[in-house]
């Protein structure tokens, strides 16, 4: 598995999603059994959020990691309305017993909110000097937000990426890569399913023998500074999805898929779901 630099360790440019996980019982085991065979499979950097399920994606990453942290690199996300300097350590200490764990080696910013970046700042560098967490850094910010960081030591930013969902490279793209800010790609292979129909990567999947899903995720870990974090939930999804990682697209199949997603031209309001 291919890696990259995040938050002072190495850790592949796949690894694995769990948004709308913990939300239904009945599907606790096929989740838990999902990210078990990812860490196998070498998706050992797994994302969640206090958001996901009200807490109920943590509480499934922390069965699925049992006995296993030390292969696991644990990403997390704090509500934008706990982002304040009380409200950031007591979602903390939630998380990490959720997650049954002393430390989140990457916590992150949900999105931006009422309280002030720097009250924010100051609680996540508290919690940086307690051990309780490795590096902190922000979601669905753009490069103007990025800008009111300032010199601060923001590990990493995550927002949506994918073939249709390709406004960040006009600017923010360009401006993270060259600062050497990683970005976290959500929804790489988009949402409704209406990406994975399209006859361009139907087009570039028949070429190399995959699938539309794995055209998506080669295409947005293509270059460098980019890690995606797909969600699979059986066991053929999550090998599918390790495997693309070794998929590497031509110049002729990042052609047709630029015609049919063409690149932002201009400066656009940055997506998010």
């Amino acid at each position: 598995m291919r890696t990259m630099e995040l938050a002072g360790a190495h850790v592949p440019v796949i690894g694995q999603g769990t948004w709308r996980m913990g939300e239904d019982r009945s599907a606790r085991k096929r989740e838990v059994a999902a990210l078990r065979l990812g860490i196998e499979q070498g998706l050992s950097l797994i994302d969640s959020a206090e958001m996901y399920g009200e807490g109920g994606a943590e509480d499934v990453v922390g069965e699925a990691i049992q006995g296993r942290r030390d292969e696991v690199f644990l990403v997390s996300k704090v509500y934008p309305h706990n982002a304040s300097r009380q409200g950031v350590p007591a979602a903390c200490e939630r998380s990490l017993r959720r997650l049954g764990t002393e430390r989140i080696d990457l916590y992150l910013l949900h999105w931006r909110g009422a309280h002030p970046l720097a009250e924010t700042i100051e609680a996540f560098e508290r919690l940086r000097e307690q051990g309780k967490i490795g590096q902190w850094g922000v979601s669905n910010f753009d490069v103007d937000d990025l800008h009111e960081l300032g010199d601060n030591a923001c590990a990493a930013n995550q927002v949506l990426y994918n073939p249709e969902a390709r406004a960040i490279e006009f600017d923010l793209l360009p401006w993270q890569r060259g600062r050497g800010m990683p970005l976290m790609a959500y929804c790489p292979i988009g949402q409704g399913g209406e990406l994975l129909e399209n006859a361009a990567l139907l087009e570039v999947a028949h070429r190399h023998q995959a699938t539309p899903a794995q055209v998506a995720l080669a295409w947005v870990i293509r270059g460098d500074g980019v890690l995606a974090i797909p969600k699979a939930l059986d066991a053929d999804h999550v090998r599918q999805n390790a495997a693309a990682a070794a998929l590497r697209l031509s110049a002729d199949d990042l052609a047709l898929i630029d015609a049919a997603y063409p690149p932002a031209h201009r400066k656009l309001a940055l997506e998010m779901v």
